[in-house]
């Protein structure tokens, strides 16, 4: 019996539930009010998927907001943060259960709004499917476009057009017409191939979960009885050579180690060769061990723990595939990106790349370009802002297996993590390897790294002096390279304005060209190290990821962070070039100090306070410092 004053639902519907029952994931986008909430709360309604106690609320609901019990509100159902209520839009993902006679489904409410771009990738980047609806009235909006070139985008190849609100326009074959031949030629522009185009009123159930008599000139499938027929992806089972990736090495016992994972491509048995990447290694699967018992073979989707023949070295984020179809694998990239933090994509800077059990440590070389996903127009751009979308060059600084997109999504995939907050900053998809990677090697030299310093009787060192414009930085480096060639010390002193006018010259000041320009000061650095000199660089160098990811460039224990401190007050006091004066009246942008942060060093090897010591202290207290540290330079050991 239902709550009183709740509409009975069709009583032909039975859901009776099955374990055996399929699993389709799926999406609802589109632009803003297009029906969404409402749509998902329908389905759950007709498949009585609701408890007495939600309908009960929903009935008290609307007649407190003094629409009666005529016409539920079923965007609430799904609508679960306040401030969604209050606007009536969808903010987060929201994902709901249920089923049907024929099968089991998971479905995201996906935001409309622009600036919610992140958590609509969120919620497709699991999907098979997605539903996109479109308001009868309005027709193809920019949002509709935009969310269908992410669905693409991610990976979607089914869609669904739920062309809704068809009582507002009476009901007419002419609007829903026109409105799927537009989508048609847009969709054709994009790579969706196909899609089925159903008309509904959500509201009040037409063709969502029975035919509507208001329509009878749709003889189509009702938008669940498509959504039962949607194939999915597992159900193929195609013939592709088998992967998987390992996410844990399994040390059941003292007798036993297997590595663990959900088989990304194809199938295997015991007794196939395989070939473990990116080592190469060669090996045989022994047993496929589950907790019910061994398996005689497995599948895509299935989770297992493989066994070897022989003791191979194969570890947490490896990749066993066919012997015979070896997976490819490569260090640098073209990706599509997706960028989802606050703080924009800076070329150069490094940040995590995690896919699946494996991490390395990336960096974009190339924004090739931003995608106007509202225009698809491809734009130049230096950077990246929040629900920002593009195609770059990315490279990592070890070798990984990987796939395309396209071709497997699971190894195809990756997040971007921020190194210092642990931000999930980005999510990828792997276009294809560049070629480059295969046809650049690195030369092996005779004169050594150790040779050149030997010959020189001095360990190498980059001497990294960082602060505010006008503290002292290039003043004390300066005094400090006079005292080290009166010591017979072989250096060099690269200052920030004597590179800008050669090396880089191309650059400006904004925030992700000064990234680009200490990766080419950090790169210079190593290649003089490597000379065996000691190297004094003079910059601001205000972010400390930048400085960082010179640190690790270098050997260990070579890398010197020298602080100059300075107040901001006193550094613009005193204002040697104008430039604070410049900055304060607008003339200077992305000035540290005034309109770009500085990001003081946390734990430099030595701190300068130039207002307690003149800068012929400093450059005395570093000196001592590097003597102390090369006390024992290679030429003397020999």
């Amino acid at each position: 019996m239902l709550p009183e004053g709740v509409p009975d639902r069709d009583p032909g519907i039975v859901i009776p539930f099955a374990s055996e029952q399929s699993l389709l994931r799926f999406i609802t986008c589109g632009s803003v009010d297009d029906g969404k909430s409402t749509l998902i709360g329908r389905m759950l309604y007709d498949s009585r998927s609701l408890l007495d106690d939600q309908l009960t609320t929903l009935v008290s609901e609307q007649r407190k907001s003094g629409n009666g019990a005529v016409r539920l509100d079923f965007a609430s159902l799904v609508d679960g943060l306040s401030a969604e209520r209050e606007q009536g839009i969808t903010i987060d993902v929201a994902y709901r259960f249920f089923n049907t006679s024929r099968r089991k489904f998971i479905v995201a409410d996906t935001p409309g709004h622009e600036q919610y771009t992140r958590n609509m990738v969120t919620g497709a980047s699991t999907a098979d499917l997605a539903v996109v609806l479109i308001d009868a009235r309005k027709g193809v909006l920019t949002q509709t476009k935009r969310h269908s070139y992410l669905v693409n985008l991610v990976g979607i190849r089914r869609v669904l057009l739920a062309i809704n609100k068809m009582d507002l326009v009476g009901y007419r074959q002419s609007v829903f017409d026109n409105i799927v031949a537009d989508y048609a030629a847009f969709a054709e522009s994009i790579g969706i191939e196909a899609f089925t185009a159903v008309p509904i009123v959500a509201l009040d159930g037409d063709n969502v979960a029975t035919a509507a008599t208001r329509m009878p000139w749709y003889q189509g499938p009702t938008l669940l009885e498509a959504l039962e027929a949607a194939e999915i992806p597992q159900d193929r089972s195609p013939a592709a050579p088998f992967l998987m990736q390992v996410q844990w090495v399994n040390r059941a016992s003292l007798d036993f180690r297997g590595v663990s994972g959900t088989i990304a491509a194809g199938s295997v048995r015991p007794g196939d060769s395989v070939r473990i990447a990116p080592s190469g290694l060669t090996t045989t699967i022994d047993r496929i061990v589950t907790m019910d018992g061994d398996l005689p073979s497995a599948s895509r989707g299935q989770a297992v723990t493989l066994t070897f023949t022989e003791e191979v070295d194969c570890s947490r984020g490896d990749v066993v595939a066919a012997a015979r179809d070896p997976i490819e694998t490569a260090d640098q990239f073209e990706v599509d990106l997706v960028w989802m933090s606050a703080e924009p994509l800076l070329p150069q800077r490094p940040y995590l790349l995690k896919m699946g059990g494996r991490t390395a440590t990336a960096t974009i070389t190339d924004l090739k370009h931003r995608v106007d996903v509202n225009t698809l127009a491809r734009e130049a751009a230096k950077t990246l802002p929040l629900n920002g979308i593009g195609v770059c060059n990315i490279s990592l600084d070890r070798i990984i297996p990987f796939t395309s997109f396209k071709e497997n999504s699971d190894l195809g995939s990756f997040i971007l993590i921020d190194r210092a907050t642990n931000e999930t900053v980005g999510a990828g998809m792997i276009r294809f390897a560049l070629r480059r990677t295969h046809n650049i090697h690195w030369q092996s030299l005779d004169v050594t790294r150790e040779a050149h310093a030997a010959q020189k009787h001095q360990q190498p060192r980059v001497l990294w002096f960082t602060g505010l414009s006008g503290a002292g930085k290039s003043t004390i480096a300066n005094l400090v390279e006079k005292k080290l060639l009166a010591l017979g010390k072989h250096s060099y002193l690269l200052d920030g304005d004597n590179v800008r006018h050669g090396l880089s010259r191309d650059l400006g000041f904004t925030d992700a060209d000064r990234v680009e320009n200490i990766r080419r000061v950090g790169e210079v650095s190593r290649i003089l190290t490597n000379a065996g000199l000691i190297v004094l660089t003079a910059f601001i160098s205000p972010f400390r990821a930048e400085r960082e990811m010179v640190r690790r460039m270098m050997p260990e224990g070579e890398f010197v962070e020298i602080y100059v401190q300075t107040p901001l007050a006193v550094a613009e006091a005193r204002d040697v070039k104008g430039l604070y004066a410049l900055a304060r009246q607008g003339g200077l942008k992305n000035f540290t100090g005034i309109d770009s942060p500085y990001e003081a060093p946390e734990a430099p090897e030595l701190v300068v306070d130039t207002c307690s010591m003149s800068a012929e202290e400093a450059a005395e207290l570093i000196v001592a410092h590097v003597l102390a540290e090369t006390a024992e330079t290679p030429g003397e050991r020999s």
